[in-house]
């Protein structure tokens, strides 16, 4: 029972979290500016009343602004068309529906950033690859199936595993504390200016979720990778 189970999870379980961790590290990385325009992004401002000095969350329509790594999305209020920027690697947000006075807070982190997510995304994807063709490498034919049982293969499979996870963790904290700061700034400024502030807020948002439980998804299948390696490599037993 529990030979099968460790199969399973091996076979089928590990390369499905495996893929669905790419996807999900990718959908956050397009969004808004690719796709997703008003459903993910890393952090939003929105409408709303809760700054206030006596705060109220009664519902309240006006500009709203989506960030994310390639770009922005903004519009005028609730019912206004969506406009997106182009996606870049070092993008300039359209804040344009936003105060002046607010504005200034929210700006896109250096290029390098971007690029290493990228990077990380491709390390993720050919892991993934890798790590599918290692776990049905018995179905794959005698020759083939040889090729993926070397021990060379399984350890720079894992190692480019290594590589995307760390990479990606590392480039999507930079964000975050980047962004993290973006928001405290961004409503401290709403804060002070009381009632005759604009009405709104600045959150870090869903992107983060999705990043995160891409990158816990990432690493099951990068622990039975490296699992495999250390039991292969582990000396024979004495009698």
């Amino acid at each position: 029972m529990l030979n099968q189970l460790s199969n399973a999870v091996a076979l089928y379980l590990a390369p499905i979290l495996s893929l669905t961790a790419v996807l999900l590290t990718l959908f956050s990385y397009l969004s808004p500016a690719v796709m997703l325009h008003t459903q993910v992004s890393l952090l939003v401002v929105k409408p709303s009343l809760l700054l206030l000095p006596s705060p109220s969350k009664d519902k309240v329509d006006g500009p709203s602004v989506l960030l994310g790594p390639l770009g922005s999305c903004s519009r005028t209020n609730s019912t206004a068309s969506i406009n997106c920027t182009v996606p870049v690697l070092n993008p300039h947000y359209d804040l344009s529906v936003l105060p002046n006075d607010t504005s200034r807070w929210l700006s896109a982190p250096t290029a390098a950033t971007p690029a290493f997510i990228a990077i990380a995304l491709g390390f993720s994807f050919i892991f993934f690859v890798l790590f599918t063709l290692i776990a049905f490498r018995a179905k794959l034919g005698a020759r083939l199936g040889a090729a993926l049982d070397r021990p060379t293969v399984q350890r720079a499979s894992a190692w480019i595993g290594i590589f995307g996870f760390m990479i990606g963790v590392s480039s999507f904290l930079v964000i975050r504390l980047w962004f993290g700061k973006a928001v405290d700034d961004f409503n401290q400024t709403i804060e002070l200016e009381g009632d005759n502030g604009p009405h709104l807020i600045a959150e870090l948002s869903n992107g983060f979720t999705m990043v995160w439980v891409g990158y816990a998804f990432h690493s099951i299948p990068l622990v039975c990778a490296l699992a495999k390696i250390h039991v292969t490599a582990a000396p024979p037993s004495k009698a």
